[in-house]
């Protein structure tokens, strides 16, 4: 593996620990402080993608999520498209079937095929639900970034007073996995990102 690839997968693996934590999962201090060098360490200078894959269990409750980094293969096309297909959504899916787990976070590098990214509802229906972020977008936490401000879900007596204030619909991050709540976004100044 070559250093620029394992400095990728170091930080897409801190990113994804830290959104765990965020969200309530247990993960250890010792994940959330590992080195590169260490990472390294453990999984090998050559590491397969499926030897990233995690589950966590939330602290206060019995509910687990298993996060799945796919090793995608070529979709055959010249382009040379490295896609994750449904064949591939199935799999996972057993898996969490097999392991009574009903969500999931799926890491990949390229994209879902079309015919996987429809899958994603079918699997929905069927009490699944699979969120897929591509390494790209987990490179940097955004929870962290300077100008990005404090999210917090507003309570019901809360979120109704917002609504009655404002005519306003705005779209949440996927990153806290916030459906259908209204978040509050605490600025240090009244007068930030005008």
């Amino acid at each position: 593996m070559d250093d620029e690839n394992a400095t990728k997968l170091y930080r897409v693996r801190r990113t994804i620990l830290e959104m765990l934590n965020d969200r309530g999962y247990n993960v250890l201090d010792e994940e959330l402080s590992q080195t590169k060098e260490d990472f390294i360490e453990k999984v090998g200078d050559e590491p397969k993608k499926e030897d990233l894959m995690m589950s966590k269990r939330k602290l206060d409750s019995s509910e687990q999520i298993r996060v799945f980094f796919p090793d995608a293969k070529s979709d055959g096309r010249s382009s040379g498209n490295f896609n994750v297909g449904i064949k591939d959504m199935k799999e996972y899916v057993e898996k969490m079937k097999r392991d009574n787990i009903q969500r999931a976070i799926m890491v990949v590098a390229e994209n879902l095929t079309p015919f996987a990214k429809a899958c994603l509802g079918e699997i929905a229906t069927k009490g699944y639900f699979i969120e897929v972020f591509q390494e790209s977008e987990l490179l940097v936490n955004i929870s962290h970034h300077v100008i990005v401000p404090k999210h917090y879900v507003l309570s019901s007596e809360e979120k109704m007073a917002l609504l009655k204030r404002y005519c306003v619909k705005e779209t949440q991050p996927a990153y806290y996995a916030w459906k259908a709540d209204v978040v509050e976004l605490s600025r240090r100044s009244s007068g930030a990102l005008r």
